[in-house]
């Protein structure tokens, strides 16, 4: 499958890949779009395979960036760093010679002049960014205390729980929280946070994590615990991917059970056409592109153009209302809200469909 086989843009606008000066690791940034604005992409630091594969992750997640921050409102296009770490230089490179590495992608973030901004992504923290900030201005992100908007986290789960208000809305009749059931599939920092809303308001809660620690959880929320293919395909009104994509697959849609599927996890099918099988079985994909926005709104807003945090609030909360106007669309137009997220993505982007 090409990279960008998902996304609206056929060609990214620039990538650069080097070895960094200091330690010799393959570093990429693609900059799939500047349309908009600078592009905006976090920085991917794990072992590859090949540098290649890197490559390939690069493309895919600028491209998807691009989507995230048109659809967003942001005046921003995608991009992305992926650090493609030799096979077994992880441990070296968590530890004594972190230093160096984020001084390496500091030097390839500055080389575009302000038309690229970095975050932290799989594989980088907040702290990461007051690194990769002494080579370059374009790193977002860091710890509060260094002036910086801070974890993601909180912003991406109030992105969420406003999606599935808008879920709850369009799809679900309005119903209150507290008469519905959700499977929670990934209980880390976005994920516990979605399910200690959920779980206050009174809702029926399925969760899952491959870390068996985050059972605890499921106990303090009365919560059940089940595997996570069964979680998958629980018999609930939404489901709540906050964990890997790639799960909805042909072989997977035909034995869900629930009405609608809304959560932070990137990337959630496995091809467009698998919007098609949901939307044929009345099952609402609300696109993730949409639903995963709020951490770059919170440090686009803050970091960028001065917001307080409840200013910045206020506008991840609109995720709700931007979500609730792709499903409408889509509903009067009986098309998967993937297919319209996609039209006004080509609509702001003057980009031929």
């Amino acid at each position: 499958m090409a990279p960008n086989a998902h996304h609206v843009s056929a060609h990214p606008e620039a990538v650069r890949v080097q070895r960094g000066a200091r330690t010799g690791q393959m570093i990429v940034v693609s900059i799939d779009s500047t349309r908009l604005g600078p592009a905006l992409g976090g920085c991917r630091i794990r072992s590859y395979p090949t540098w290649q594969d890197g490559l390939a992750d690069a493309l895919r997640l600028s491209a998807a960036m691009t989507e995230k921050a048109a659809l967003a409102g942001l005046a921003h296009g995608g991009g992305k760093t992926v650090v493609a770490l030799d096979a077994g230089s992880a441990a070296e490179f968590t530890g004594p010679r972190r230093g160096e590495l984020l001084a390496d992608v500091a030097d390839l973030v500055e080389s575009f002049d302000g038309g690229y901004l970095t975050g932290p992504d799989v594989g980088s923290a907040p702290q990461d960014m007051i690194e990769i900030g002494r080579g370059t201005s374009r790193a977002l992100c860091r710890p509060e205390s260094a002036g910086g908007s801070g974890d993601s986290s909180g912003p991406t789960a109030t992105g969420v729980i406003a999606s599935i208000d808008a879920v709850r809305e369009h799809v679900l009749g309005g119903r209150p929280l507290e008469s519905l059931s959700f499977s929670l599939l990934g209980l880390g920092h976005v994920g516990a946070l979605v399910g200690e809303h959920l779980a206050a308001a009174g809702a029926r809660l399925v969760v899952t994590d491959v870390d068996t620690s985050r059972r605890a959880l499921a106990e303090r929320w009365g919560a059940t615990w089940n595997e996570p293919d069964e979680a998958l395909t629980a018999d609930v009104d939404v489901v709540v991917p906050c964990a890997v994509g790639g799960f909805l697959t042909p072989e997977t849609v035909p034995a869900l059970r629930c009405r609608a599927i809304v959560g932070a996890a990137n990337n959630q099918l496995d091809a467009d056409s698998t919007a098609d099988l949901l939307h044929a079985r009345g099952i609402c994909w609300a696109p993730d592109t949409v639903v995963s926005a709020g951490g770059i709104v919170s440090a686009v807003s803050r970091e960028v153009h001065g917001a307080s945090p409840d200013e910045a609030d206020l506008l991840v909360r609109d995720i709700g209302r931007r979500l609730g106007e792709v499903l409408a669309a889509a509903a009067s137009r009986d098309v998967p809200p993937l297919h319209e997220a996609r039209r006004r993505v080509r609509e702001l982007l003057d980009v031929s469909a």
